[in-house]
């Protein structure tokens, strides 16, 4: 069975730092791109990161330049999401994506389960 398996979220203060990591399951993976997404409540789902897996070229949402980084580990076949200074409306359920293909610059062919990221005033 193919899984994306997230782990690290939690409670953390404002200001404070957050590491998430991904890491697929259940068979061999060839990897194009892997992501984040977040879904805030009564919010959509949107875009906060991604990774070419060969290059390490890499993007983000405007709203976490400089204060979010994506990285990954070949090896492990892992991706991570170093979150520093956290805002109360970084609050979000955070999504793990993978991609072995060209597709949409949003779309993508595995999804994890979703981690709760809560940050407090």
């Amino acid at each position: 069975q193919v899984q994306l398996v997230e782990s690290g979220g939690g409670l953390v203060q404002a200001g404070g730092s957050l590491r998430l990591s991904c890491a697929p399951s259940g068979r061999t993976f060839s990897i194009y791109v892997m992501a984040w997404f977040r879904q805030a409540p009564g919010k959509e789902r949107e875009f906060v990161a991604s990774i070419n897996w060969s290059g390490g070229s890499t993007g983000y949402a405007n709203f976490v330049r400089g204060r979010f980084t994506i990285s990954r580990d070949n090896a492990k076949n892992t991706v991570y999401l170093q979150m520093n200074s956290l805002k109360p409306e970084d609050t979000a359920v955070y999504y793990c994506a993978l991609k072995e293909r060209i597709l949409g610059p949003y779309e993508y062919d595995y999804w994890g389960q979703g981690t709760q990221v809560t940050v407090s005033s």
